[in-house]
């Protein structure tokens, strides 16, 4: 089978590798389509990102939907043929935050795609993968593979959502419309949300944003004044949620929320200085948000009943023998929103 295999920045290689064999409790998967993410970017980029490296030849991808190959001895909740997503995160069960309901903070989680621990977890960029049984998420209704591997970033942002609080007749403010800012944004929009403005810093996001649901949105580097109207009276949005990762767009946003709001801190970026009078004075709740659990499932069930403008995001797709033009391509972000590969 073929695997998508990153050694270093720069350096991915399309690499033909045994195929796998699936145990008792576990199902066989052939992968069609594997969505690249910002973690896989910047595997590729700069051979990881903080002080995670890729120390080791390491598959990558965690956005994956297939089809049941075969079933082990054990599993009986899924079918030959059925369409899965395949959640990429395995927690242990047994540690502390397992066993208090937070697996998504679980001491020794294994998520696929991921340097952060050595020897690293292989990613799911391949043409077979083997995956427990609970891992994998069967769609009840008619769904493409390209939806379906929209399940974990959809993941990503329902956690996200969830912990802004309840979204009925809130104004919202989303910094940052990548993939999964727009996604947030679709998904506060499908709460109840009274009006959700989005940024960014490049028209080619804002308009998918719009596309899923975004009532506003406003290119910062050239509308400033027009998201600064927002900060009258202190501040206009309910709940703000940072999806950017920029220090820039946090410290702003303690302007734009109205006192007792919500800022909840979705994108991953490094050391931030806030103004902490702002956050006491305003009485800013803030707070931050990763991964997901039961989240993953939720997702699955969104996709299936066709309630979110999944396509409006999908921008390209690469057969997997083209991976590196696929990642040239979703780097760069004034013509790419998701690119997926498919593996079939």
């Amino acid at each position: 089978m073929k695997s998508v295999v990153c050694y270093g920045a720069k350096d991915l290689r399309l690499e033909e590798q045994e195929q796998p064999v699936a145990g008792p409790d576990q199902v066989l998967i052939n992968i069609e389509a594997g969505g690249i993410c910002g973690s896989d970017l910047h595997y590729y980029n700069h051979g990881g990102f903080g002080t995670v490296r890729i120390k080791e030849p390491m598959i990558l991808g965690h956005e994956v939907s297939g089809r049941v190959a075969e079933l082990g001895s054990h599993v009986d909740n899924l079918k030959i043929g059925d369409l899965v997503a395949v959640s990429p995160s395995h927690p242990c069960g047994s540690c502390r935050f397992c066993k208090e309901a937070m697996s998504n903070q679980c001491l020794d989680m294994r998520y696929y795609g991921s340097a952060m621990r050595f020897p690293h977890v292989q990613g799911a960029f391949r043409q077979r993968l083997v995956a427990g049984a609970e891992q994998c998420h069967p769609f009840k209704q008619e769904t493409s593979s390209s939806e379906g591997a929209f399940a974990e970033p959809l993941a990503v942002a329902l956690h996200a959502v969830k912990r802004g609080g309840s979204m009925m007749g809130r104004k919202v403010l989303v910094t940052g419309s990548g993939p999964i800012g727009a996604l947030v944004v679709a998904v506060v929009k499908m709460h109840g949300a009274l009006e959700v403005v989005a940024t960014d810093v490049v028209d080619e996001p804002l308009k998918c944003a719009a596309k899923v649901g975004a009532d506003r949105t406003i290119n910062i580097t050239k509308q400033a004044r027009e998201l600064g109207k927002y900060a009258a009276d202190k501040g206009f949005f309910d709940v703000v949620i940072e999806a950017s990762g920029n220090e820039q767009a946090l410290v702003s946003a303690l302007d734009l929320i109205r006192p007792q709001g919500r800022l909840v801190q979705l994108g991953l970026g490094g050391m931030v200085t806030i103004p902490q009078n702002l956050l006491v004075a305003k009485e800013i709740e803030l707070c931050g948000t990763f991964r997901f659990h039961e989240e993953f499932a939720w997702a699955v069930a969104l996709i299936g009943s066709g309630r979110l403008p999944l396509k409006a995001l999908l921008t390209d797709v690469y057969p997997v023998t083209e991976v590196n033009q696929a990642f040239e391509t979703a780097n760069n972000r004034t013509t790419s929103m998701k690119v997926q590969l498919t593996f079939n």
